[in-house]
């Protein structure tokens, strides 16, 4: 176990509202990608949601976000382009809209025990298309290595 894992967030715009018949085979499709998920080596969390399906929307019903986390990168990857994932990321273009942003995912490093909320996975967003992959925002293209030493010592809890 390493003192750090990776948290990702991408975002999508949806062609129709989950609830039109042209994203059925969406829908359905996030039950088994979550069970997918969370079976997969190396899955620690996932943000699930109000409706309970891992599919997150702010002010935008159109726009989705899912947030997760996983012990590494390679977790991560086998789980996106190794696993039955794969075949359900190639139909994308189906369900979403192109990005209007450059940006759709954002990996960063979160020590192990945190869990990120979606507003920091957005400003994560934000800060990797205003200046490129860093070390606290970067994609599979180029991926940096966790932070050396001991990860800052978590928050006391509120009593």
């Amino acid at each position: 176990m390493t003192d750090f894992h990776l948290a990702q967030i991408n975002s999508a715009r949806l062609r129709a509202p989950l609830e039109d018949p042209s994203m059925a085979e969406f829908v359905t499709g996030l039950e088994r990608m979550n069970a997918l998920a969370d079976r997969s080596p190396g899955f620690v969390w996932r943000l699930i949601g109000e409706n309970g399906d891992g599919t997150i929307s702010l002010a935008d019903p159109r726009t989705i976000f899912t947030l997760s986390v996983w012990e590494s990168v390679e977790d991560l990857r086998a789980y996106a382009y190794q696993s039955e994932h794969l075949d359900y990321l190639r139909r994308r273009r189906e369900w979403f809209l192109p990005h209007e942003h450059s940006v759709s995912l954002v990996l960063w490093w979160i020590p192990a025990g945190r869990r990120p909320t979606l507003r920091q996975g957005i400003s994560r967003l934000g800060r990797l298309a205003a200046q490129g992959p860093t070390a606290e925002a970067f994609t599979f293209r180029q991926v940096f290595s966790p932070p050396a030493g001991q990860p800052a010592p978590l928050p006391a809890r509120p009593a």
